[in-house]
């Protein structure tokens, strides 16, 4: 597997990126040329077929959501544990100061620069590009959703 760094670090699913997602769109946009509004009936058998294709259309994204946000929860937990271990002290008080985002980033970091990362991230107020850029050891994610 290739090492991940910045510059590769972002990833395609392509069953979602490529295949489900833009067959749904396209659902989306025929189902929206195809209505009919001629005639009552056909109002309202093309709104009917609109909402079933809406949610159609929604159902990849809202998978992609509750994908990342439990990501998203187990990042912050590993971070908690790794502070723990590096330091002897909780993450929480350095948390309370981070955004999820930076913390996130900060993911990437390896042990040996992760704590002084942490203080540079808080003081001078980085984001998390700037974190990801910064990080010199980059720990790869190979794992993620």
């Amino acid at each position: 597997m290739k090492n991940q760094n910045y510059q590769n670090h972002s990833r395609i699913y392509p069953f979602h990126h490529l295949i489900i997602t833009p067959l749904c769109l396209i659902f989306l946009g025929w189902t929206i040329y195809r209505i009919d509004y001629s005639t009552q009936e056909g109002i309202f058998t093309g709104v009917y077929m609109l909402l079933g294709a809406l949610i159609l259309a929604l159902l990849p994204l809202l998978a992609r959501i509750y994908a990342l946000k439990t990501q998203n929860r187990i990042i912050l937990m590993e971070m908690r544990q790794r502070y723990f271990h590096l330091t002897g002290s909780s993450f929480y008080p350095k948390e309370n100061q981070l955004k999820l985002g930076q913390i996130i980033a900060l993911r990437f970091a390896s042990d040996v620069e992760l704590i002084d990362l942490i203080e540079k991230a808080i003081k001078q107020r980085l984001n998390p590009k700037e974190i990801k850029l910064q990080v010199k050891n980059w720990q790869g994610d190979y794992r993620r959703v």
